[in-house]
């Protein structure tokens, strides 16, 4: 279904609010593919947003699920006082720093339950029997991989597809098995190399994400084997995405490194550096999501203030090179971009 789109480009799931279901109805009514990010939201919330799409849209596009780690019961209590120290500096209270599974299973159920026709996952592999559980409703299975060694084990699940995610990307890597002595999580390959490598260790079709924000990158992921360019970065600013307004304004400054950090929620991620980032960062632990609910009222009063220096910025290496445009207007801009390209380098063969 994906491959059958008119134009081989894919609006990322981006968690938080980023993928609306306008975003998503935008991009496929404009012949590209859009994805609802069910991350953080409840069952009856995810249904909302469905229902929203198919307002909106005709078009079939797709919903991510993350996959719930293993437990992780950590001594938070250093952490826990410098997130209070944040709060006290915003007037909130840090929040509860629990872990939960994201309501994994009732998020299964619902988009079987409503047929949705692409269903992705990240941050771990799905079981057999959920994949053909969701096969059985005639849905294509993604699943968000960073290396061979996890694509092997997506193969043998049965999913239909691989979303290859390069080290270039922005928000957090997709890594099944995020461990705790890396501070990436896990080994890093570009976006290229792996799916140069994973394409030699499995025969699945691949989608390439990390780092495009242009129609030549579109083009290069193409012409490496991909089936489709996934983007993130490339749509937080468009118009229907749900991008905070100092995080649009950071990203149109340009002007920020980025940096891979489990700061804001336990889990690597990358962003743009700011102040949050570059004191917490190294003090961080490997707990997902506890660091997220402990963070998330701090990140939320920065947002609401306007403040960018503790909001979680994601955004991928290249953010600088993404162009505000309306979602329809970017898919297009993209097709065409990458047709230049590849007819650029067809120019410069013999």
């Amino acid at each position: 279904m994906i491959e059958r789109r008119t134009f081989p480009v894919i609006a990322a799931p981006m968690a938080g609010g980023i993928s609306t279901p306008e975003l998503v109805a935008a991009v496929g009514d404009a012949g590209g593919f859009g994805f609802l990010a069910a991350g953080y939201l409840t069952e009856e919330a995810l249904a909302g947003q469905i229902r929203r799409v198919r307002e909106l849209s005709a078009e079939p596009f797709g919903v991510n699920l993350f996959v719930p780690g293993p437990r992780r019961d950590l001594d938070l209590s250093d952490y826990r006082e410098r997130v209070a120290a944040e709060a006290e500096r915003y007037g909130v209270r840090p929040g509860s720093g629990h872990w939960d599974d994201d309501l994994y299973q009732a998020k299964v159920e619902l988009v079987i339950a409503e047929r949705i026709p692409v269903v992705s996952f990240t941050f771990g592999c799905p079981e057999k029997s959920t994949v053909d559980r969701l096969r059985a409703t005639g849905a294509q299975v993604v699943c968000t991989v960073t290396t061979p060694a996890e694509a092997r084990l997506a193969e043998s699940a049965g999913v239909d597809l691989l979303c290859v995610q390069g080290s270039e990307a922005g928000g957090h890597r997709a890594v099944f098995d995020d461990a705790a002595d890396s501070a990436a999580g896990g080994e890093l390959f570009g976006l290229l190399g792996a799916l140069r490598v994973i394409s030699g260790a499995v025969e699945l079709p691949l989608i390439g994400a990390g780092g495009i924000v242009s129609g030549a990158d579109v083009a290069a992921v193409l012409s490496a084997g991909a089936v489709a360019a996934q983007l993130g970065t490339a749509f937080l600013l468009a118009d229907e995405a749900g991008t905070a307004s100092a995080q649009r304004a950071e990203l149109a400054a340009g002007t920020r490194d980025t940096a891979i950090t489990r700061a804001f929620s336990g889990r690597p991620a990358r962003g743009l550096v700011n102040r949050f980032l570059l004191e917490h960062g190294p003090h961080a632990p490997a707990a997902y999501p506890q660091l997220h609910h402990l963070t998330k009222p701090v990140r939320g009063a920065a947002s609401g203030a306007g403040d960018p220096e503790a909001m979680s910025l994601w955004a991928g290496q290249t953010y600088a090179q993404a162009t505000p445009l309306p979602a329809a207007e970017l898919v297009r801009t993209l097709t065409e971009q990458a047709r230049n390209a590849i007819d650029a380098a067809r120019s410069r063969l013999p």
